[in-house]
């Protein structure tokens, strides 16, 4: 049975990033090391523990029984660990250590990361990771620090505070308006081509309120489909159909024309913006650093 003493607890970095990055190609660009010695690490660990972690092939590298009992265990020691110099960090009011942020494609990259560039600018020993993703990571599994989420959360049980607010107005280029003509009424939608959101839940069917309170629930067709913000943007740009996109987005795009409003009296009803953070005894100070960043960006 291995002991305590024999154990280089350095490798558990490794082995955890080997699993989050699902690959030792992977694990070595995250750790700034070579694939070999990634791999030497591994071989090693189990070596040391007794016991087969991993199972490999040329094509795929999965964990076996005895590696997800250990990656768990592995995977909160690290966790520990963070938090005790997150604590430390913040008794000397500087912060250490990696932050791992996960944001949607675009708010990530119009809001999170020049937040995040602030932040390293005012604790340049932090060093920083930021997944886009338009779908929902798994902030435990993931290794995640702070996830940023539009809307209603999925999992209320963790912790979050809002960071902002954000509406949705459908719209569609110029081009577009001349092609199909105006729209007068939200029920009018229905019959124009819609750019859909193919993350969301429900990508062909959302609510538009206006100004007195009236809702309207509306049903469209999709003409294209499209898994990121972005790329919806774009095709709406490109005159492809009508979507129904964050008013943090298109902003520019409506002043400059390239974009029009299909309906200035309504809009999606107002939704958080929230950083989330993932089940422990105490957020960390970096975490939190940049959730107040962002409620300062926008004036809450």
């Amino acid at each position: 049975m291995a002991n305590l003493r024999e154990v280089n607890l350095n490798r558990l970095v490794v082995f955890v990033a080997v699993v989050h990055a699902k690959s030792l190609t992977g694990a070595a660009a995250r750790l700034g090391m070579a694939k070999t010695m990634v791999s030497t690490h591994v071989q090693r660990l189990e070596a040391e523990l007794g016991v087969s972690l991993l199972t490999r092939t040329t094509r795929s590298l999965n964990l076996t029984e005895a590696g997800r009992r250990f990656y768990d265990a592995a995977r909160d020691i690290l966790r520990a660990t963070e938090t005790a110099i997150d604590e430390i960090a913040s008794d000397n009011a500087a912060l250490r250590g990696t932050l791992r942020v996960s944001a949607p494609v675009d708010y990530g990259a119009l809001v999170v990361a020049p937040a995040l560039v602030a932040l390293r600018r005012a604790h340049p020993q932090l060093g920083i990771q930021l997944l886009s993703d338009d779908r929902y990571v798994d902030l435990v599994a993931e290794n995640i620090d702070v996830a940023i989420r539009l809307g209603k959360l999925a999992d209320s049980s963790y912790r979050s505070i809002r960071v902002g607010s954000f509406v949705c107005w459908p719209v569609a280029s110029p081009e577009f308006v001349a092609e199909h003509g105006p729209v007068r009424k939200p029920e009018d939608l229905a019959r124009l081509p819609l750019i859909a959101a193919s993350a969301l839940r429900r990508p062909l069917t959302f609510d538009l309120v206006n100004s007195h309170g009236v809702k309207k629930h509306i049903r469209c067709r999709s003409a294209i489909a499209a898994n990121t913000a972005p790329a919806c943007r774009a095709a709406t740009l490109a005159g492809g159909g009508f979507a129904v996109l964050t008013d943090f987005s298109i902003g520019a795009d409506i002043n400059a024309g390239r974009l029009v409003r299909l309906l200035p009296g309504w809009q999606t009803p107002t939704a958080d913006i929230r950083a989330v953070f993932p089940p422990s005894d105490r957020i960390s100070a970096k975490a939190l650093a940049l959730g107040q960043m962002l409620r300062q960006a926008n004036d809450l």
